[in-house]
């Protein structure tokens, strides 16, 4: 057998794209110096990245790196999917991010740069075939946001978060690269199709405690990047003290990086019979914690990332199926998987949007502030809290927000045919308790003022808000930031009426 790999350079157009986009981002800040060219670099380079995964992944399956059948770059329909997705998703926070940058609060260069690295990572990790290629592109796409959550200037609380994201990060990439190694010395594989078919052919392996330790730490490492309970108590310390933008990429981009990963080795390299009852109760504990949790939550920011906490639960509930043998059949597998990344599409739209009406309501470069902060926005601004209150709504999974009721139905449905009703039941009682904090925020934006003095639409209260009252919500005017909430308020209605158009690229 050759040992030389074939290069495919149309598979790796995306990865191109994406890389490229860095490159001059750096170029642009390095001849140029200005924010606003540096900002327009990376948006056309995120762009173009998204067309050219499109075009590429509306082809037949691409591959590269191959040695015999076994190939390290698988560019399909789902790697094109995620490739599109994180590539919109940065060009969405770069818009968000026209404030912050233009307030000098963040170094415009070093902003884009970092997130067009981040993007890079993202666009790789859904093609990749081996555990190398899967963690260095999970790491790419998590490195650069060490920085970016600590690059709020004189932000003691922004520097914390940093801390904190970074040593769980760095915990959690070690635990996975002893799994990986370890995999290896027990099945002598990288590839994932290669290691998933050799723990098929002998099913002695896994009585060897070596496999079981291996299978473990790769299941609990990733668990870590997707902020699966017990493994999340870093999400709301990195989201509260990371700039709105950041955060919001942190709660979509990165968690879809987390997921993608996670659902990789699970679907072709790890067996379904050993992770199947791991996952089912990650996905149980994550989603319980996370509602629960949220409940007590005042701060906007930190809600949000409990709620984050919560939906990586409903994520992982497909996957819980494969746990009873009835969920482990051809078809019901595919169901599961593709109600995995549905649902994960579905999410970081709603997040986004979520993220980008707190952005549209908040002072530039501010914090998320608590709940109180918002009350009575929509008296001020009915579109922007309009926005926000249907993804709220869409992430409780109540119409009119379609695409979170389509979402929901969709993991309930792969719960209910791989014959894990239980687990259905789990995500039903939940998906009750998230109602509770999701509409108490969405009628805190319409609900009085706390001194019950009427704001005017379009009009700015006092300064303090009152007595007793709090501040006032002086919101952003960037016209990027209505762009973003415009357009991700419209996709979360699009897929709300077209779900089936997700659920048949995340199967391919």
């Amino acid at each position: 057998m050759s040992v030389v790999q074939s290069v495919d350079n149309v598979a790796l157009l995306p990865a191109y794209l994406a890389a490229g986009t860095a490159v001059l981002v750096l170029l642009a800040d390095l001849l140029v110096a200005r924010a606003r060219v540096t900002l327009a670099t990376a948006a056309v380079g995120a762009t173009a990245t998204a067309l050219g995964a499109a075009l590429v992944g509306a082809g037949n399956e691409r591959r590269t790196f191959c040695v015999g059948p076994d190939c390290s770059y698988v560019f399909g329909g789902r790697a094109a999917l995620v490739a599109v997705v994180v590539a919109l998703l940065t060009l969405g926070v770069l818009a968000l991010s026209g404030p912050l940058l233009r307030a000098g609060q963040s170094p415009a260069g070093e902003y884009c740069f970092l997130l067009a690295c981040s993007m890079t990572g993202g666009v790789v990790l859904g093609a990749a075939g081996d555990l190398i290629t899967l963690i260095v592109a999970l790491e790419t796409l998590t490195l650069p946001l060490y920085v970016l959550v600590g690059l709020r200037r004189d932000s003691l609380t922004s520097a914390e978060a940093a801390v904190t994201f970074f040593v769980v990060s760095v915990v959690a990439t070690t635990l996975t690269l002893l799994g990986a190694a370890l995999l290896y010395a027990a099945t002598g594989g990288l590839h994932l199709g290669r290691i998933g078919a050799i723990l098929a052919d002998r099913p002695d392996l896994l009585d060897l405690p070596l496999t079981t330790a291996a299978v473990a730490l790769v299941v609990l490492g990733l668990a870590f990047k997707v902020a699966a309970v017990p493994f999340h108590a870093w999400a709301p310390a990195a989201y509260d003290g990371a700039p709105l933008p950041v955060a919001a990429y942190l709660s979509t981009a990165s968690k879809l990086g987390g997921v993608v990963a996670l659902l990789a080795v699970v679907q072709y390299a790890l067996p379904a019979d050993v992770t199947g009852p791991v996952l089912a109760l990650l996905a149980a504990l994550t989603m319980t914690v996370g509602n629960l949790v949220a409940l007590r939550q005042r701060r906007t920011v930190r809600l949000l990332a409990w709620s984050s906490v919560a939906q990586a639960g409903y994520i992982l509930a497909p996957l819980g199926a494969l746990a009873l043998a009835s969920g482990r059949t051809a078809d019901a597998r595919t169901a599961a998987y593709a109600a995995a990344v549905a649902y994960a599409v579905f999410f970081v739209v709603l997040e986004l949007a979520a993220f980008a009406a707190v952005v549209a309501l908040r002072p530039a470069g501010a914090d998320g502030g608590t709940v109180d902060d918002l009350r009575g926005a929509a008296r001020r601004h009915p579109w922007r809290a309009a926005a926000l209150g249907l993804a709220l709504i869409g992430l409780a999974g109540l119409p009119p927000g379609l695409a979170g009721l389509f979402a929901k139905v969709t993991v309930v449905r792969s719960l209910l045919d791989g014959g894990a009703g239980w687990l259905a039941v789990v995500v039903a009682v939940n998906a009750v308790i998230g109602l509770a904090y999701y509409l108490r925020l969405t009628a805190a934006l319409w609900a009085a003022p706390a001194d019950g003095r009427a704001v005017p639409v379009g009009g700015v209260a006092a300064p303090d808000g009152g007595s007793g009252g709090a501040p006032a919500v002086v919101p952003v005017r960037a016209r990027t930031v209505g762009v973003v909430l415009a357009v991700a308020t419209a996709a979360a209605l699009v897929l709300g009426f077209a779900p089936q158009l997700v659920l048949d690229v995340a199967a391919r």
